[in-house]
């Protein structure tokens, strides 16, 4: 039966499976857990028959954990055959608010990692799988917000789809709405933040392996892919992430040897911007937006441009460590206050309530944005020991993130989103 195209959806109770969740198991992997165990005897009551749903997608997520992403997505494909609506109890004795996910068929580190967010909280999740061929139901499950977690990568192009032709419909504040997830894809984001003061993003460029053959060979030249191209260049292959391919091109000759070692014939190209602070380090920053208010996440220095926060050794340096918790301390009234009028921008145009963004400063104290995206991970598992000041600022950012659901949550009670 079709619903009036001005109707709200329906809610009901639900049939939840119930699971461990993304946050849990990911913290015993990270603090070294051996999950072999638990996969045997997960692996066990599916040959006896006996597994639950929630069951299987914890076994899929313990077996990307354990390196055969192949064989993770299998099952969790398999699992979401038959049952898309999976429940991550709260710790809260009695949950004060139910938040719906609305999630995507795709590897452990394609969905917004929200169980994190919502640590210590009293916020009882529900994660609903938009798949292929079956969509969403006709009634939801009873909750008082929900939220897009789904990435802006092609695997989660039709989840984004569907949810974004129901959207209209729902019966229930709806965060972070599938349309402007979109506009979070590399070179799209340059075209939307272009031209913000104080803000610094070079074009990402979609180049096909035959033209940056013919660059190598001197056949074109920068300009004849796109004006603001230069050498040096980034390139990465389109569609990778977490560093996959990506490499710093400084010449024709320099381009030839990368194209001779890839195999894809799509690639993205920016122009590099050198941002090497006087001491010779790169500080590299990742900050959480949170209903249009920046919050510091971690800062990484190491003595090379290609950083993230596990090739910055952070851990072995008391030094750095120091100037991290100092960035922390001080960040809303000096790198914020900095960076304030871009990052208001910024979040207006992005129109996104949740999401993340790893930037630097450039050479003439600009906000220099690498990446935004809503999958990053936000955690509290680094050692408190050896980061003590961690902790309060990631219960910061939880409980803000807590408090922005709950502020949807009330203006959206008794009516329709």
């Amino acid at each position: 039966m079709q619903h009036p195209v001005s109707a709200p959806l329906g809610m009901t109770a639900a049939n939840c499976a119930d699971r461990i969740g993304f946050a849990q198991l990911t913290r015993q992997a990270f603090e070294g857990v051996d999950l072999h165990p638990l996969r045997d005897q997960l692996l066990a009551r599916i040959a006896a028959g006996t597994a639950l749903a929630g069951e299987g997608l914890d076994l899929s997520l313990i077996t990307q954990l354990l390196g055969d992403k192949d064989q993770g997505l299998a099952i969790q494909s398999e699992v979401l055959t038959f049952h898309q609506l999976f429940r991550t109890p709260s710790t809260a004795p009695k949950p004060g608010l139910r938040l719906l996910a609305l999630a995507a068929d795709i590897d452990m580190g394609g969905n917004t990692p929200i169980d994190f967010l919502l640590e210590g909280s009293d916020v009882e999740l529900l994660t609903l799988y938009v798949v292929s061929g079956v969509g969403l139901p006709e009634s939801l499950p009873e909750h008082d917000v929900a939220i897009v977690v789904a990435s802006d990568s092609e695997e989660c192009r039709e989840a984004l789809n569907l949810i974004e032709k129901t959207a209209p419909r729902w019966p229930r504040p709806l965060l972070n709405r599938p349309d402007r997830i979109g506009n979070l894809d590399r070179d799209k984001l340059h075209r939307l933040l272009a031209g913000v003061p104080g803000l610094d993003i070079p074009a990402t460029i979609h180049a096909t392996r035959a033209q940056l053959s013919d660059l190598s060979k001197g056949r074109i030249a920068c300009k004849d892919i796109a004006d603001e191209l230069r050498f040096p260049m980034i390139a990465r292959p389109r569609g990778s992430h977490a560093g996959v391919g990506l490499a710093k091109l400084d010449d024709e000759a320099a381009l030839a040897a990368y194209l001779a070692e890839r195999g894809e014939q799509d690639f993205f190209v920016a122009r590099f911007v050198d941002y090497v602070n006087p001491d010779g380090l790169y500080r590299k920053y990742r900050l959480a937006m949170v209903d249009g208010k920046p919050y510091a996440c971690h800062m990484a220095i190491a003595d090379r441009w290609d950083i993230w926060y596990l090739n910055a050794y952070m851990a072995f340096s008391e030094e750095k460590r120091a100037e991290e918790a100092a960035f922390m301390l001080d960040f809303d009234r000096a790198f914020a206050e900095r960076h304030r009028s871009a990052l208001e921008e910024m979040s207006r145009r992005v129109g996104l309530d949740y999401f993340i963004v790893d930037c630097a400063e450039n050479q003439d104290g600009e906000l220099l944005v690498f990446e935004a995206d809503n999958t990053a991970v936000v955690h509290n598992m680094d050692s408190p020991v050896v980061f003590p000041y961690k902790p309060p600022q990631m219960r910061k950012i939880f409980a803000a993130f807590a408090a922005m659901l709950s502020r949807h949550a009330g203006a959206g009670e008794g009516s329709a989103a």
